[in-house]
Order: structure tokens, then sequence, then C-alpha cells
């Protein structure tokens, strides 16, 4: 087993190992199959970190600087874990005098981590967004694909726990 393989096995599983190399194996060759094998990888793996990118570009006979590059331009991956849940909350204008910025410190507090990083049970990810496209009632916070509306501090716990 090389050193390659076995820093994979840190992070995952063997199946997980087979899946991936499976997804490489379907796009081998086909021009523009970067982007797919990301994509397809990512909702495998849950995420991309540099083992990963590292095995893409060897399979697909890239430099790991281009698959890095892709990775890191588009906003859709990620190289680090991500929760179970996602929660956004929206800090957009009619959001945040509304209490968005509130809410947003009162999410910190509850679930420990700061915008941008995942609990440590990967249960939740927190971030910001400029805009949800529901001002009328905002403060808005959208979990997964769940809209909570007029949102407040006090009501945090009770919708947190709706998601294990």
């Amino acid at each position: 087993m090389n050193a390659e393989h076995s820093e994979l096995l840190k992070e995952f599983t063997a199946e997980e190992v087979a899946t991936l190399d499976e997804i490489i194996a379907r796009h081998k060759g086909t021009p523009g199959g970067l982007i797919p094998v990301l994509e397809e990888a990512q909702v495998a793996l849950g995420y991309l970190p540099a083992s990963v990118q590292k095995r893409v570009a060897k399979g697909l006979n890239l430099p790991v600087s281009r698959v890095y590059g892709v990775v890191t331009f588009y906003s859709f991956f990620t190289m680090t874990p991500r929760g179970r849940h996602t929660i956004r909350v929206c800090l957009g204008t009619a959001c945040y005098v509304r209490g968005g910025k509130a809410l947003a410190e009162a999410i910190k507090k509850e679930v420990g981590i700061s915008e941008g990083e995942t609990t440590e049970d990967r249960r939740f990810t927190f971030e910001s967004v400029r805009c949800l496209g529901a001002c009328g009632l905002g403060p808005v916070v959208v979990i997964n694909d769940d809209v909570h509306g007029r949102m407040k501090p006090s009501k945090l716990t009770e919708v947190l726990d709706l998601y294990s």
C-alpha cells in the first residue's frame, strides 16, 4: 500500500476509496471530466481534501494544481468536512435591520462554531448569506432547504432541535 493510499484511508473507508476510484475510472479520458468527477466525489465523500485531489489528479493524468484550482474556484466544492445540516442566516439589509446580526451571534453561541465552520460531531455547518429572497419574512434562517422566517434568538434552540 503506497503512502497516498494510506493517507486516504485515514480519512475515508476502503469502500469510499473504491467508490472514488470507480468515479475516476468512469470519467478517465473524457474531455471535461474533471468537474463531474469532483462533483460525484464530493457527493460520495462529503468533501475534497488534498488526499482526494491528489488521487483525482493522478487518475485523470492532470496536475494537482489544476484540480486544486477548480476546487478552490467553485464555491460548490469544499475541502473541509461539512455538517449533516447547513444553517444559513441571512444578513441582507431587510434581515439585518430586523435582527439578523443578533440571530447570527445567537447561532454561533448555540452551536459553538463561527461562520464557515462545522461542529466537531458534523451535525451543523454555519454560513451567512447576503440575501435569501425572503425579505418579507426577515430575519430568515434556512436549515438545509427549510426556511424559518421571523426568527428570534429565543426560538433558535427549539428549531435546531428539529435537526439531529
